[in-house]
């Protein structure tokens, strides 16, 4: 199994769309930090390089992020399906459960690494503001930007470490969405758009009564932001939920696929 997932892994980081997702996270960090405009458009005004990787997190997360994770995510299968070599993978001795767990796994962690390589491109952006103390907050932890004092260099990076983790787990079931469109259509290009549609289409219910929108998808992505412990454990045991669901459902679903 770990031969396999090591496998996966060595695919993986041969796709166009990881070079490329890895490409954005590293210059986005850049362009915000120099961006003219802060000010107006985010009533945002950068006093320290600390506040750098809460910025292209937040903006990040709405739209940049869920569709990097749901293109790589479903050329996990799809790249196989067109390079002809899912056929003969599933004449050896692997069941088609296995083969799905190892691509999930996979998957399912991918968002880490992306969060990881975008945090660290957020650091070094940040230094030419400096990683010192400063007066305000990094937009991830009490007090959002304005903070609630004076921010210590490793209080800082704790908010923004625990920020980042969550973010990675509220991706988690997009990467499980994504692999279920995959399946289904056996296109990268088809399961990105229906990954993509499906998280806007929940968005687009806003209109409808608190108690939808608190079992959609959507309304817990934000669950790396600030808030009441009883809260964002409800966001993170229905993340978890949905990133189970919908991997079982995959699997299923591959197991009595037609390749």
């Amino acid at each position: 199994m770990l031969r396999l997932i090591w496998m996966e892994y060595r695919k993986l980081l041969s796709f166009r769309s990881v070079h490329l997702a890895a490409l954005t996270c590293a210059v986005l960090p850049w362009i915000w930090s120099v961006a003219p405009r802060l000010g107006e458009v985010y009533g945002l005004h950068l006093i320290s390089g600390w506040q750098l990787p809460g910025l292209t997190l937040i903006t990040g997360l709405d739209y940049l992020l869920p569709i990097l994770v749901a293109v790589t995510t479903a050329e996990l299968l799809t790249h196989e399906v067109a390079g002809g070599t899912l056929a003969p993978t599933l004449l050896r001795p692997v069941s088609r459960t296995r083969l799905m767990l190892v691509k999930l796994t996979v998957a399912l962690t991918y968002p880490a690494g992306l969060l990881g390589t975008l945090l660290l491109a957020s650091l070094l952006a940040g230094l030419r503001l400096g990683l010192g103390d400063f007066t305000g907050g990094t937009g991830l932890g009490a007090g959002s930007w304005a903070g609630v004092g004076v921010t210590l260099p490793a209080d800082a990076l704790a908010e923004i470490t625990r920020a980042y983790l969550l973010a990675a787990l509220t991706l988690m079931p997009v990467a499980a969405l994504a692999m279920l469109f995959a399946v289904i259509h056996l296109s990268t290009s088809a399961a990105a758009l229906a990954t993509i549609s499906t998280l806007l289409l929940m968005r687009l219910l806003i209109a409808f009564p608190d108690a939808l929108q608190k079992l959609l998808l959507t309304s817990h992505l934000t669950a790396y932001l600030p808030q009441a412990a009883a809260q964002q454990v409800q966001s993170l045991v229905l993340l978890g939920i949905y990133t189970a669901g919908l991997s079982l459902l995959a699997i299923f679903t591959f197991e009595r696929k037609d390749v």
